[in-house]
């Protein structure tokens, strides 16, 4: 499939997302205006927009030809932090389908494509998931606070493919065959995937699996892998709060202690508190991780795939 176009503005159903923000824990938000068969753009296809870059990947390879994706988060952007204009607001609302990651992950966007109006149904991707518990040792979430980054497990993913999957159909019926037959594909690419880096993470010793990360993002990757993650700088799954003096302290002597080889920053956060615990312990940082964001065309990583081969050869490069 090719890679999703960035997107330069769109608005949600106002109606839909307080449901959504009730309701967590719901499989599908599905309204019954806003998304009859045939879809919504010219030339009859799905107008479809997914919030995140690698979101929209995904769909676009289950929707095929019959949906047009777009991304509502630049390139490049971290999405928990990522205010939209007026108009990118506007716009998402005119969609078929919004296509939202869920789980905590858009934070206080929810609350701005809520007002926005409009009849776009929304698509809670992970819904059905549970967050995952931090093991022993790692720094506890906030009250109420949940880990979004499921995506960064690719098992996890084939529930997403089976949500915008259902959501399509409902969307769009006479495409059902289509959307089945692209989300059974999509889902052996999701296996692959998950074999190949199963094998590479298998090429480290047992001892040099162990994750630094800039914050808290990388639990699922970490739980399927059989790598653990021995801290963080950021304690929190977001990337808007800020780690006190003491925090840092204890983050510093637990590496130490660790023998941990390498702090891990997603390109687009500030590297400057992990090049200070670096300074002090002497591991190594990685500064290019692509957690939240594809590529362009002709980058590193313009699709999901792409994106989780790189990520998965830079962090086993680093703990060699």
């Amino acid at each position: 499939m090719s890679a999703p176009r960035g997107l330069t503005s769109r608005t949600l159903g106002g109606r839909l997302l307080p449901r959504l923000l009730a309701l967590p824990a719901m499989a599908l938000l599905l309204a019954a205006a806003g998304c009859g068969a045939g879809g919504g753009t010219a030339g009859g296809t799905l107008d479809v927009v997914a919030v995140e870059s690698f979101l929209a990947d995904i769909a676009q390879n289950v929707a095929g030809q019959r949906a047009d994706v777009r991304t509502l988060v630049p390139l490049g952007t971290d999405p928990h932090s990522f205010e939209p204009t007026p108009r990118e607001v506007g716009e998402a609302a005119t969609a078929d389908l919004l296509i939202v990651n869920g789980g905590g992950l858009e934070g206080p966007l929810l609350d701005t494509l809520a007002g926005a109006g409009g009849e776009a149904t929304l698509v809670d991707a992970s819904a059905g998931l549970s967050s995952r518990t931090p093991q022993p040792g790692e720094p506890p979430l906030a009250a109420g606070e949940q880990d979004p980054h499921f995506w960064l497990d690719p098992s996890l993913v084939k529930t997403y493919v089976r949500n915008i999957r259902d959501a399509l159909v409902r969307a769009d019926p006479q495409g059902a065959a289509e959307y089945d037959a692209n989300a059974a594909a999509y889902s052996a690419k999701l296996d692959a995937l998950d074999s190949w880096i199963r094998t590479q993470v298998s090429t480290l010793p047992p001892g040099s699996r162990k994750l630094v990360m800039n914050h808290a993002s990388h639990g699922y990757f970490a739980d399927r892998y059989g790598l653990r993650v021995v801290g963080t700088v950021i304690p929190s799954a977001g990337t808007d709060a800020s780690p006190t003096a003491q925090q840092l302290a204890r983050l510093t002597a637990t590496v130490r202690r660790s023998g941990a080889r390498a702090i891990f920053v997603e390109a687009g956060e500030n590297p400057q508190l992990a090049r200070q615990v670096a300074a002090e312990t002497g591991l190594t940082v990685v500064t290019d991780l692509l957690d939240h964001s594809l590529t362009p065309p002709g980058g590193v990583a313009p699709s999901y795939i792409a994106m989780m081969k790189f990520d998965a050869r830079r962090i086993v490069e680093a703990l060699k």
